[in-house]
């Protein structure tokens, strides 16, 4: 279990491990309102899909505690706008609007006898999906780790660890999992152009935890697949459809398509929380379009000519067909997966 932590809640505030300044140094953020954290999540102060639900959690919670409400009615529809404005901070992620929803359909269906009963209720539930999320990790790093057989190099794209979730990891927790039942022998990690996550946020992970990597440029995993030392491909996910679609980190389609290529197989790693049943096929999930500065600079320095335009999907979409298996902490789901997720949710 990995001891980095990126959110602490504080009762009155929400300490956000600031990623956007690593990996030079560590820097805490401190929200007091349900704005500050979605003002986090929408900057990528936090990022990663379990972990901006889990911020949204505890946005709601502070929503809770900061209102005036004297009834339980006026409590709730406060928490509501609250939640309105955090699950806009962030389209694609249904991680997001999954712990949100999750909290205000569950206060509304309480019962609560007094306001600080609910303001109660909201705050252990944001802990509840903390702590929930963690171990579900835990449970996911078991399970892929499962799937990696012998001791092999395995290729990694953005950051799927203890940053990104509860603690632990996605398809980082798997590494982290299966490095230490000596299955790893080594992890490529994509440096994750444009925002660098890779480079800034797994190298720094992977770091910290003695776990021999070495850092790629996108642009390289086809070549070091065709020398033929990539045994698995692993990522994360922020959107899954009923057929196994999956919206992740821009670059993830390519890296199937390689993986295909080089008969490679191609694993996901997410939480039962990103799945989204409701939709079928990919080409309905909404891809969140950052700024196109986030491109032509890095670090602040400008690395193309001015004026020149540019464009910055944070996502896309890999259909199910180019999937292996996909891991949750449910089970581990195979294609078809229009038949085997659902089973994964009972």
């Amino acid at each position: 279990m990995s001891r980095i932590v990126p959110l602490r809640f504080a009762g009155s505030s929400l300490r956000v491990l600031d990623q956007l300044a690593l990996p030079a140094r560590e820097r805490w953020i401190a929200c007091h309102t349900a704005g500050d954290v979605a003002r986090a999540i929408r900057d990528m102060n936090v990022r990663g899909a379990p972990a901006i639900g889990i911020a949204a959690a505890y946005g709601l919670a502070l929503a809770a505690r900061r209102s005036r409400a004297r009834t339980v009615s006026a409590l709730l529809s406060d928490v509501g706008r609250a939640g309105s404005r955090l699950v806009q901070a962030r389209p694609t992620a249904v991680n997001l609007a999954w712990a949100v929803n999750r909290i205000i359909s569950e206060a509304r269906g309480l019962g609560a006898p007094t306001p600080a009963a609910l303001r109660a209720f909201v705050t252990a539930q944001a802990h509840a999906i903390e702590r929930e999320d963690r171990a579900a990790n835990l449970r996911m790093g078991r399970l892929g780790a499962a799937l990696i057989r012998k001791r092999m190099d395995v290729l990694t794209h953005c950051n799927t660890g203890a940053l990104a979730t509860g603690g632990h990891g996605t398809a980082l927790g798997v590494i982290r999992t299966a490095h230490a039942l000596g299955r790893i022998r080594k992890v490529y990690v994509d440096e994750t152009r444009p925002y660098l996550q890779g480079a800034r946020l797994t190298a720094w992970e992977l770091q910290r935890d003695h776990i021999p990597f070495v850092l790629i440029t996108d642009s390289m995993a086809a070549h070091f697949m065709a020398l033929g030392g990539i045994g698995a491909v692993l990522v994360g996910a922020d959107r899954i459809t009923r057929r196994g679609d999956v919206a992740n980190k821009i670059g993830t389609y390519a890296l199937a398509i390689l993986a295909r290529a080089h008969r490679i197989p191609f694993y996901v790693v997410a939480p039962t929380s990103t799945l989204d049943l409701a939709l079928r096929r990919g080409r309905d999930i909404v891809i969140e379009e950052r700024s196109a500065d986030e491109v032509v600079r890095i670090a602040g320095t400008r690395i193309a000519p001015a004026g020149v335009r540019a464009a910055h999907p944070a996502f896309d979409v890999t259909p199910g067909t180019l999937v292996t298996a996909i891991v949750t902490e449910a089970g581990i789901a195979r294609p078809p997966y229009a038949a085997s997720l659902p089973r994964l949710l009972g």
